[in-house]
């Protein structure tokens, strides 16, 4: 098996996720490819990474994701080379556009034109890495300098010299122009809800993307995706664990026809599921659109049930275009994913 892992420790909910500080030691010592933390509107991804990263030796240190609308091009390019110089040269840039109602809503920035947006963003961050020049730039949605200010703005370039100049960036996509602009633009593509069962599709788009950014092969690309694994006897007892993100995510995780995640599901085939599930959640009945979830739908993104279930289903995903399983949990499960998948 050529699969390799990864720890997703992800949103924060009230606090610090228990168990964190000892799944990523173990982790580290495991041999994981990298360690991940994220951002919404609660916990920014930046400071659990160098807090948690600076005990680590081995693990590459990525976000999954750093909220594009949270910092402007040049300021997220600042916080790559200030922790790729820490980490020795460990970091990943994970970005991504999010949602209109976490960008909206909470960074007050406009969701217009995303996939545009994530082009200008890209190249700024690209030029600043480069460090070949001062930096100006003439987008519809970012200028370097201001055009529109006091006029005394001029390019500058980083006081800060690159530890690497080609430092990774992995971008978070749903939709398949996303998905297809990863590979054309970035180093990585970094799927929330990926099926083996849709291989072909998110293939395809990714060799177009390819294709467009004149890639010439997949072995400089990394594909990790977020899995849940969730061993146990009982499969209905492991889908209940996942049921209510299923249902959160799908059903109140965007509006009605703008809802991207509830979009993934329905092309896996789920869509009359997803507008039940969708139809209780928004009408404030979260307990039915919770139940409403299948079982096969969460086995379609999910590792769960006995452990020699989840050891064959992690052959489809090897199979798969997926290099690397971000699994999420305590050192207990940090273990048990290392031995199944070793």
């Amino acid at each position: 098996m050529n699969m390799r892992l990864g720890l997703n420790t992800g949103y924060w909910s009230s606090g610090p996720p228990k168990g964190a500080v000892e799944a990523i030691a173990l982790a580290d010592r495991l041999g994981f490819e990298h360690i991940w933390t994220a951002e919404a509107y609660g916990s920014d991804a930046l400071t659990p990474l160098a807090w948690w990263g600076a005990s680590t030796t081995n693990v590459k240190l990525g976000t999954a994701i750093m909220q594009m609308s949270a910092r402007t091009p040049a300021a997220t390019a600042m916080a790559c080379l200030t922790m790729d110089h820490l980490s020795g040269g460990r970091f990943i840039a994970g970005i991504g556009a999010s949602g209109p109602q976490v960008v909206e809503g909470w960074y007050g920035q406009s969701y217009s034109r995303p996939l545009e947006r994530t082009r200008e963003f890209v190249n700024i961050m690209r030029q600043i890495f480069d460090r070949d020049d001062t930096v100006a730039f003439e987008g519809k949605h970012y200028q370097l300098p201001f055009p529109h200010g006091t006029g005394l703005g001029k390019p500058l370039k980083s006081t800060v010299h690159p530890l690497r100049k080609d430092l990774p960036i992995y971008l978070a996509a749903e939709g398949p122009k996303n998905v297809a602009l990863s590979a054309e633009i970035c180093d990585g593509w970094l799927p929330l809800f990926f099926a083996p069962k849709d291989n072909d599709f998110y293939k395809d788009a990714l060799q177009s993307g390819m294709d467009a950014g004149g890639r010439n092969n997949w072995d400089d690309f990394e594909v990790a995706a977020t899995v849940s694994m969730i061993p146990g006897p009982d499969v209905e007892a492991c889908a209940d664990k996942i049921r209510p993100m299923l249902a959160l995510y799908v059903g109140g995780m965007g509006a009605k026809g703008k809802n991207f995640h509830f979009d993934v599901f329905a092309r896996m085939g789920y869509e009359a599921e997803c507008d039940k599930i969708q139809q209780l959640y928004l009408s404030g009945n979260k307990a039915d659109a919770i139940a409403a979830v299948p079982t096969e739908m969460c086995e379609a993104i999910a590792l769960i049930g006995p452990p020699d279930k989840i050891k064959d289903e992690i052959a489809m995903w090897d199979e798969s275009v997926v290099n690397t399983l971000l699994i999420s949990g305590p050192p207990s499960l940090v273990q048990f994913a290392a031995d199944i998948c070793g």
